[in-house]
This record gives structure tokens, C-alpha cells and sequence, in this order.
């Protein structure tokens, strides 16, 4: 599986903006595509052609322009792509996320669950986990309600979260100039992941974090601003060296040479990994994303789907937006000028 058809990477640059909130530092070999954050969001207003927006808590304009992901107006509930699930509080409350939390876990769990269903809790599960990271003075009320398996999962995401905000900087004016496409369906991904793992001993876990803080497991298309590339995201000459002749752009080739990249660094280590991760992005905070996501998979297989299904957001001055598979620019696009031609119904 090469490279999506009619695309061309070269001519979408990510500007200023990495996928996961990542920069290249010295001594990185891989730079993080840092999609203004793809983790976390809340409930969209649904905007067109197919980008979500949601009116943003605490932005530091008080005005709001949108265009990343997150939601839930400092006044009145968050507009939603639906309902909360039935019986559910408003999610604006503590008593709304725990229980969109178990919700979302049920869903993840229940092994007669659609495709459709996954993708809905996933999405779900995201949006609380980004309101909640935005009030952590929450935290103690919610987390005390959840079973603790799943304050357990809770406290990795929260954690992966803060680590990744704290490295997104400030919001974006602009969104930007990427491709945005469906990921494989998870068992074809969790397939490419063992592989790597049988071959390079790298953790499935890990690889499939590095892919999901990356690109959102492989949702964006585009270059980094360092002219990073594919799903795993590769700087040229990292990839002509373990890149194993394989081309960056597929979705396979790529987890496998990061795989063997990861290794070749000591990530096959327990007591290494922090440093092979180092080499993909120097950052304690990336490590300790990377990590926390895929202690979440450690402890339960299930998250996989879950963490499959979050959807690519982007964090700008006015508010979030959720870029879905469809959204297309080989520019980057002032938030302004994209919202005039692209009216958001029913935000507030």
C-alpha cells in the first residue's frame, strides 16, 4: 500500500505546526508531525465541509475564532455532534465526564460493538479526556467515581495529555496545510505493530503510541516543517538508514523501520526505551506521552480501539477544530478567512 493516490506530500508542509505538539530537537533522527494535538477533544459542531469545530474553555482570546479540537463554552454546555449518551450528565460537569469515561469503556468492551459504535466512543472518550485535562482541579471528583481500571487508563491519558499541551505552544492562526484521510482499520494496523515487534522486539504498545501522537495513526498527510514523512514520520536521511528500501509513505514499511529504528537505538530494552525515544524526539515530555499511551494498552489490549478511533484535532486562537478525513489544503488558511466560507451552525 504506497502513498495515498493523488497526493502530493511535497507540497503539503505543516508550517510552524508539528503533529502532537512536537518540534525537532538536536539529536532527534524522527520529527513528530505534532497535529496540534490529535488527543483530546469535546463535543463538535459539525462544519463544512467535514472539520468540527468546538468553541474553546479557557482560550486565551476570549474570542473565538476556532480551529482546533476541544470544547465546552466557559458558558452553557458544549455544542455536540449528538446527544451525551443517555443518562449521561452534560459534559461540562464532572458527574458528564465520568460518565461519557464508562460509556466509552463499555463500548470499547463490547466485543458485538460497530465499527461506527467504536468510532463514536472513541471520539467521545477523547472530547471528555481533553475537558478534563483542561480542569485538573476535576481530576480527584472523577477519577474517585471510575472503577480503578479505568482511573488507572484515566490518569495515562490525563498524563499523556498535559505532557503533550505543554509542548503545542499557542494556538495556531492559521489551520493547516495537510491532508487528512481514514487510518487502515485497526486489526490491519495491530497486525503491521506485531510484526514489527516479532522481528525488531520493540513493543507493539510502543510503536502503535508513536504512530498515534505522530499522525493519529496515519489520519494526516503532509510533511512536517523539517520535511518529516509518513505515518511514522521520518526525516530523509533517518529513513534511507533503516528504512530497510521500504517506501515511508506505507503504512507497513513505515512501522517496521521505526521499529527497527527504535531498536537499533535500544528501544528492545525496557531500561533504554526513554532514550531510543529521546532519539525519535528529545523531549521528556514526548517520552513520557508516548509512554503513558502505551501503558494504556499494556494494561488492557481493548484501548487499542479506542485510541484508534481519536480523531485528528487542532488546537487555534479561536477555538478547536476537528479536521476529518476529507479536509484538504496545500496552504496553510488563516482561521478568519476559513470560517468565513465555512460558517459553523449553531456555535456559540
Amino acid at each position: 500500500m504506497g502513498r495515498p493516490a493523488a497526493l502530493n506530500p511535497a507540497a503539503l508542509t505543516s508550517g510552524p505546526v508539528v503533529l502532537a505538539g512536537v518540534r525537532r530537537t538536536a539529536g532527534a533522527g524522527v520529527v513528530p508531525l505534532l497535529v496540534r494535538r490529535a488527543v483530546l477533544v469535546r463535543p463538535a459542531v459539525l462544519v463544512r465541509p467535514a472539520v468540527l469545530v468546538r468553541p474553546v474553555v479557557l482560550v486565551r482570546l476570549a474570542v473565538l475564532v476556532l480551529l482546533a479540537v476541544l470544547a465546552g463554552c466557559s458558558g452553557g454546555g458544549p455544542p455536540g455532534r449528538g446527544t451525551e449518551p443517555a443518562g449521561c450528565p452534560p459534559s461540562t460537569q464532572p458527574a458528564g465526564l465520568t460518565c461519557e469515561l464508562r460509556a466509552g469503556d463499555a463500548v470499547a468492551h463490547d466485543l458485538s460493538a460497530s465499527p461506527a459504535a467504536l468510532a463514536d466512543a472513541g471520539r467521545r472518550t477523547q472530547d471528555a479526556y481533553r475537558i478534563l485535562g483542561d480542569h485538573p482541579e476535576w481530576d480527584a471528583a472523577v477519577l474517585a467515581e471510575l472503577d480503578p481500571a479505568l482511573a488507572a487508563q484515566s490518569r495515562h491519558a490525563l498524563a499523556a495529555f498535559r505532557a503533550l499541551t505543554s509542548l503545542d505552544g499557542r494556538p495556531s492562526a492559521t489551520l493547516p496545510a495537510w491532508r487528512v484521510v481514514d487510518p487502515l482499520p485497526a486489526d490491519p494496523l495491530r497486525g503491521y505493530y506485531a510484526e514489527a515487534q516479532r522481528r525488531y522486539g520493540v513493543s507493539w504498545t510502543v510503536l502503535a503510541a508513536v504512530n498515534l501522537v505522530e499522525t493519529r495513526m496515519g489520519r494526516v498527510v503532509g510533511l512536517s516543517t523539517a520535511g518529516a514523512q509518513g505515518p511514522m514520520q521520518f526525516m530523509p536521511p533517518t529513513w534511507a538508514a533503516y528504512g530497510l528500501g521500504g517506501d515511508v509513505w506505507d503504512p507497513r514499511d513505515s512501522i517496521v523501520g521505526a521499529a527497527n529504528y527504535l531498536a537499533a537505538n535500544g528501544g528492545a530494552d525496557p531500561a533504554r526505551l526513554d532514550r531510543a525515544l529521546r532519539r525519535y524526539n528529545n523531549d521528556a515530555r514526548y517520552v513520557s506521552a508516548v509512554r503513558d499511551y502505551a501503558a494504556m494498552m499494556d494494561a488492557d489490549p481493548r484501548a487499542f480501539l479506542e485510541l484508534h478511533a481519536w480523531p485528528v484535532e487542532y488546537r487555534t486562537v479561536a477555538g478547536d477544530i476537528a479536521l476529518d478525513p476529507g479536509y484538504a489544503s496545500d496552504r496553510r488558511i488563516p482561521v478568519g478567512d476559513w470560517l468565513a466560507t465555512h460558517p459553523v451552525p449553531g456555535a456559540r
